[in-house]
């Protein structure tokens, strides 16, 4: 769903629950963040949050453990540490059954990973498999972080390249040639956040989101909405999965990417002789993407080579100014 769309949609639960009149409620509908953040004593809150798709890759299992990956990534990028998860499946009738038990060893095995557990779920039966988790996490109250307190002078920090919607478009349609840039973007989906998390957590970071439906420049708006400030990404510094630009020149830019384009409108301002393939890959849905952090930029480069020397890969990317909340590429 669109994010013009989405803001549409939740504006009766805005009303419905007005933050005042619920005071532990921490992280609610007040604002754009990643999950919902309940304070339940002086030093415990529970992260809550959900989220389900359809399938983005042929074998069931390493579905199972992308829709995992993708739904606990809104955990760490509160701060927070994943510890139960409900499953959310829909599943055909005329389905070999043993494919969604598939599905389910891949969820669990990513949840495995994250040091939490499945305790249950709900299935339903429908025309198109769709899977994902309800995933409860724990974080304390004093160190929830947010989308929003990125403070002008900050260095902006992204700890996955981009690229996997039009990836995964390009395998859909068999493009010649998608098997490289596939498995890169597969390898990038089913790596979680967590450590790049943690180690942003004792950084002290000013504001962290996921990249995901709303591609980099979507969710980079939303830090700079929250926070009041303008986000600066330098476009010469966007990492890019392998081939991502290639696909995009032949054809498998995503409805998705235009969407989030056309919604987003003139808060994201792009340099008129920005390269159109780059320009398609900032808007270009993300399936389990990376962390977008906002640290002053004195802590940023330890920061970058640790998470770096963690999973391989870690860039700065740009920079937070004072000015109005919006995105500037240049």
């Amino acid at each position: 769903m669109g994010l013009g769309t989405l803001a549409y949609v939740l504006r009766p639960l805005q009303d419905a629950f007005p933050a005042a009149s619920h005071p532990e409620l921490l992280v609610g509908l007040e604002g754009p963040d990643d999950a919902a953040v309940y304070r339940i004593s002086d030093d415990l809150a529970i992260v809550q949050t959900v989220d389900f798709f359809a399938p983005v890759v042929d074998d069931p299992f390493t579905y199972g453990q992308i829709a995992a990956a993708n739904a606990m990534s809104d955990v760490y990028a509160m701060g927070g540490e994943v510890t139960l998860a409900l499953q959310i499946a829909a599943f055909p009738e005329d389905l070999d059954p043993a494919i969604l038990a598939e599905i389910f060893r891949g969820g669990a095995d990513k949840v495995r990973e994250a040091g939490g557990v499945i305790a249950g779920g709900h299935t339903v039966i429908d025309v198109e498999p769709k899977y994902g988790l309800s995933v409860m996490g724990m974080v304390h109250p004093d160190a929830v972080i947010r989308t929003g307190g990125a403070q002008p002078g900050d260095a902006l920090l992204l700890t996955k390249a981009i690229g996997t919607g039009v990836l995964l478009t390009a395998a859909k349609q068999q493009r010649p040639g998608h098997e490289a840039g596939l498995a890169a973007a597969i390898a990038s989906m089913l790596t979680l956040n967590r450590h790049p998390a943690h180690l942003a957590r004792a950084a002290g970071v000013h504001a962290m989101t996921d990249v995901t439906g709303f591609g980099l420049v979507g969710h980079a708006r939303e830090i700079a909405e929250g926070s009041g400030a303008t986000v600066v990404i330098d476009a010469a510094a966007v990492p890019l999965l392998p081939d991502a630009a290639r696909f995009v020149a032949e054809g498998s830019a995503t409805g998705g990417g235009g969407r989030n384009r056309d919604q987003l409108g003139d808060r994201v301002r792009l340099p008129a002789d920005l390269d159109p393939r780059l320009a398609e890959l900032l808007y270009d849905p993300q399936t389990s993407g990376g962390l977008l952090i906002a640290l002053p930029a004195g802590r940023a480069e330890a920061l970058r080579a640790q998470i770096a020397q963690e999973t391989g890969q870690c860039w700065v990317i740009g920079h937070v100014e004072a000015g109005a909340p919006v995105v500037a590429v240049r």
